[in-house]
């Protein structure tokens, strides 16, 4: 285990001096068979000048609709945790695309916030995710415009809570789903308890897609649904994220410091795994504007003395070094 000590200037010494912007265009996973289309984006390498690219919460330091440059590219599919969207965590995308990779991000139909949530706190959430992931691959590598730009056999997965659960089971990981009844209080009116309490518990159908080579995940929720039996297929190499006070953040009960130790130890293949000491749950999101951290102080604001800025620095750049070591020949 590494309990992360990072300083700014460690964390630049990992990266490459940053010459260009990111290229970064939008995307439309079309629907099919009974499942929504997704929005997604994609951050690419690219050898113009850093721009703006305005959303309708921020401004990425990006160039819009750039030419990727490259050939054999490795691809990251980058998915956010409950409520989040596709540019939550912009910042990592940026770092990799600046360094070589091919980077989509997207938002969940079944949990994106400022979307239909109205299924998000159903059972559904568990199975529809990953299979979101195989989707955007799938078009990734067969229909995206610029899919021969892509290396098929370097594909990786950088996930953060829901999206940590979403990576494990994308690895080949099968949670039990009747464990989600220890996470439900009687008190609770959480539409997945009340399907538990009814036995109403969809037949399993967790998808699982070889292509992805390596993860990357962040406080990853739902772990007392795993167990070694559930992990025992989760043979990928694994860097693994824990916020050492993730427990005390409003997270619903879906992530805790000893749930992520729970699947640290049961992993059949040890992960690279850091503890991120003085650290809540929402740590792993980017820094907040102003105006963000004004409207959302519950995910801005971090525990006295914890630098987020720093920390991004020295996240990203770990993120980096072990995509490169496991996806680039």
């Amino acid at each position: 285990m590494r309990i992360l000590k990072f300083t700014l200037a460690s964390a630049l010494c990992l990266t490459t001096t940053l010459a260009h912007a990111a290229g970064f265009r939008f995307l439309t996973v079309p629907a099919e068979a009974g499942f929504p289309q997704i929005e997604a984006a994609v951050w690419s390498p690219c050898r113009e000048p850093v721009g703006e690219v305005k959303l309708r919460t921020m401004t990425l330091p990006a160039t819009q609709n750039c030419a990727i440059s490259g050939d054999k590219l490795a691809l990251i599919v980058i998915s956010h945790g409950y409520g989040g969207s596709f540019p939550g965590h912009h910042d990592t995308a940026e770092v990799l695309a600046d360094n070589g990779f091919v980077v989509v991000a997207l938002s969940h139909p079944v949990d994106t916030g400022g979307g239909d949530m109205s299924r998000a706190d159903t059972l559904a959430a568990f199975t529809e995710r990953p299979a979101d992931i195989k989707r955007v691959i799938d078009y990734m590598l067969d229909a995206w415009p610029d899919h021969a730009k892509l290396a098929p056999g370097h594909i990786g997965f950088f996930g953060f809570s829901r999206g940590g659960y979403t990576g494990l089971v994308v690895a080949g990981g099968n949670p039990d789903l009747r464990k989600m009844i220890a996470l439900c209080p009687e008190s609770s009116r959480n539409p997945s308890c009340a399907e538990l309490r009814k036995s109403e518990i969809p037949a399993p159908a967790f998808t699982h897609d070889p292509r992805v080579r390596a993860l990357v995940i962040a406080d990853p929720a739902f772990g007392p649904l795993f167990d070694p039996d559930g992990l025992k297929d989760v043979k990928i190499p694994i860097q693994l994220w824990a916020s050492a006070l993730s427990g005390e953040d409003r997270t619903g009960g879906e992530v805790t410091l000893d749930y992520v130790s729970t699947i640290m130890r049961d992993l059949p293949v040890k992960p690279d795994y850091h503890l991120v000491a003085n650290a809540g749950h929402y740590a792993f999101l980017p820094p907040c504007t102003p105006e963000l951290a004004q409207k959302r102080p519950n995910i801005c604001t971090d525990r006295a003395g914890f630098d987020r800025l720093g920390f991004h620095n020295a996240f990203n750049a770990a993120a980096l070094a072990f995509f490169r070591e496991h996806l680039k020949d």
